[in-house]
């Protein structure tokens, strides 16, 4: 005891007890000294229970700031996924034997499903939105490799629909919904909506006994269930980044142990067009297998003789460094670069060979033959149907739905034709591209000898004639005539072109008379196009714009003719004379009147790896055809 006080009855330091109950303690003992410190004592006996009681209003202060967020940030959950539900699908066989999940993407109708989702319902199926109706739907097209299938919503052209997200911006840890029609509950047409974090990126799982493949998708701890295939995974903020697909299951029953998969929204895009348009799409490959090095690095293990990669100089035991833009560390990576992609497009390479880095552009080659791909030669796969007293076998009214008679008027939005999920889409593809020739149309009908002459970049003077026996090019040291007789072929004319004046010849029959005078003639897709190269690393980056193209075919000659995608302008075309062989390419500048006829005030010719020459117009005669002395036969297939 000291000075008659008690000491604190608990073994704690003085340094540990606060500093307000040290300081109030302090007080009281020294205000016993006087009369004066009654008055004292009494307050600082009440300044612990004050200061408590401040303490515990903080306290409650901060608590409900903290709720606050909380209940600020579920309400923003809320509000997104109110939002982005009236963009689900739920979709029903027109018998109402299965279905899935699906999302709308376009005010017109357009919707994003699996492709095995649709395939189990046919050219026609039935689509109920979040507004308790019940729409008829078509098939537009199909990714068999991909799992992924776009259809067409009908009756209405102001559908709400999903904002289209970056999947290359998700980060492993992000939040994101997926919704849909999980055990086809349903029937309500109101999504179920479940919620979770993304667990990896860029993830590949080779296909299974099928053309499936699953390339750079995402996995999710969301739950995803049977019936949410095909469903939209959205991220914190409402964006549509990928189409839920593949599940990882326990092995008694279907049921997703955490881990999904979803076809990344950005790998879509690059299919968009192609499906719009009707086709059965598939995917590219280098025409190249590659391995595992010594030092980890992707080296090319064998190359084929005739892929474009070989023509552009890529050899066995080069190292890949980047593709598309984007390192290659390892095969996977690479696998699951290349998977992204359709046939046809050109892209970027760049390998190493001897310490020295080299960039290419290589077109890539079909993944499959066209056989694989007809769906309709593929046998389904019969999906396991659980017992009756099994706790995942829904219940059978659930499946159902009202048995609707399809309207006359829809029947005619589905056209077959062998290649095609649905060869209406792709006729109205080619309407709308076509537009791009409005520009033309004053040679329709056209007939005599072309005369065009101007000079080179080079400083070449050049004479063009293209008649009706056959065409000409005088350019200095680099001649060449193609002729048109009968029975004849087209070859590389001038030689190292490619064959120039073959390609010209397309283009004279496609303003002249039309797509009609084609053998074949069909919508693509879209796809980068260079309007520029580079020779090395160091040399400016080349210009790339996105056009739709159109296919012709006409005396075995194959064309490409190009559009540019932001405003639809006729940018140029690429000529093949075979198969495995690069292109006469020709690429336009400004179009020019020349006697009121519209052409190329210059257009730039180049084949394989080397500019063939630059051509500026400057005169352009239409010429009275020259006498016929026979009849000429057809040069038709």
């Amino acid at each position: 005891m000291a000075n008659g006080e008690p000491r604190i009855a608990n073994a704690e330091s003085e340094t540990q007890v606060p500093f307000c109950i040290r300081y109030s303690r302090f007080a009281i003992r020294h205000s016993r000294k006087s009369k004066a410190g009654a008055a004292m004592r009494r307050l600082i006996h009440r300044l612990p229970l004050t200061l408590s009681l401040l303490c515990t209003f903080a306290a409650c202060v901060h608590t409900h700031a903290a709720e606050s967020t909380v209940l600020q940030a579920q309400q923003q959950r809320i509000d997104v996924v109110q939002k982005v539900a009236s963009s689900v699908v739920a979709i029903f066989s027109a018998d109402g034997g299965g279905g899935g999940s699906g999302v709308l993407i376009s005010p017109d109708g357009y919707a994003l499903s699996n492709f095995h989702v649709t395939d189990a319902c046919g050219e026609f199926m039935k689509c109920g939105l979040n507004d308790g109706r019940l729409y008829d739907a078509v098939i537009v097209g199909i990714d068999p490799t991909g799992d992924v299938a776009l259809v067409k919503l009908l009756g209405r052209d102001d559908f709400p629909y999903a904002t289209l997200g970056d999947s290359d911006k998700l980060s492993v840890g992000d939040w994101t919904y997926a919704m849909g029609n999980p055990f086809l509950l349903a029937t309500d047409f109101q999504p179920t909506v479940t919620a979770g974090i993304v667990s990896g990126i860029h993830r590949y799982q080779y296909p299974a006994g099928t053309l499936l493949e699953y390339t750079d998708c995402i996995q999710v701890d969301t739950s995803i269930n049977p019936g949410n295939s095909g469903g939209p995974l959205f991220n914190s903020a409402g964006e549509l980044v990928g189409i839920n697909g593949r599940i990882s299951v326990e092995k008694r029953g279907r049921v997703n142990v955490g881990a999904g998969y979803s076809i990344s929204i950005n790998q879509i895009k690059h299919f968009m067009d192609y499906l719009r348009g009707g086709h059965v799409v598939d995917h590219a490959t280098l025409g190249a297998t590659v391995r595992t090095g010594s030092d980890r690095d992707v080296l090319v293990d064998s190359i084929l003789d005739q892929s474009a990669a070989y023509r552009r100089g890529l050899r066995e035991n080069d190292e890949i460094v980047s593709f598309a833009g984007r390192p290659i560390g390892s095969v996977n990576q690479f696998k699951n670069i290349l998977g992204i992609y359709p046939k046809g497009w050109s892209l970027p390479l760049v390998y190493r060979r001897e310490g020295k880095k080299q960039e290419i552009v290589v077109e890539l080659r079909a993944l499959h033959r066209v056989s694989e791909l007809n769906p309709k030669q593929q046998p389904k796969a019969q999906r396991p149907k659980p017992k009756p007293s099994d706790d995942l076998n829904p219940h059978k009214e659930t499946a159902k739905v009202p048995k609707e008679e399809l309207p006359a008027e829809f029947k005619k939005l589905y056209v077959k034709k062998s290649g095609y999920a649905n060869y209406y889409f792709n006729q109205q593809e080619q309407q709308r591209v076509l537009h791009g020739m409005e520009p033309l149309e004053t040679w329709r009908g056209a007939t005599g000898r072309w005369k065009v002459t101007g000079k080179t970049s080079m400083g070449e003077d050049f004479v063009l004639t293209m008649a009706d026996k056959g065409l000409g090019l005088q350019l200095p040291n680099r001649p060449g005539l193609q002729s048109l007789e009968a029975g004849g072929d087209f070859l590389d004319e001038p030689p190292g072109s490619g064959g120039l004046l073959a390609a010209l010849f397309q283009f004279k029959l496609l303003v002249t008379s039309g797509t009609e005078t084609f053998t074949e003639f069909l919508y693509v897709g879209s796809e980068p196009l260079y309007l520029s190269r580079r020779q090395s690393l160091d040399d400016p980056a080349p210009i790339l714009i996105m056009v739709d193209v159109l296919q012709t075919k006409k005396a075995g000659v194959e064309t490409h003719w190009y559009f540019r995608k932001s405003d639809g302008a006729f940018v140029g075309f690429d000529s093949l004379l075979g198969t495995d062989v690069d292109p006469c390419e020709i690429r336009f500048g400004e179009m020019g009147d020349f006697n009121g006829k519209r052409f190329p005030s210059r257009f730039i010719v180049r084949h394989g790896d080397a500019d063939f020459a630059t051509f500026d117009v400057l005169t352009l005669e239409v010429l009275a055809s020259e006498p016929a002395k026979k009849p000429e036969a057809s040069n038709e297939n």
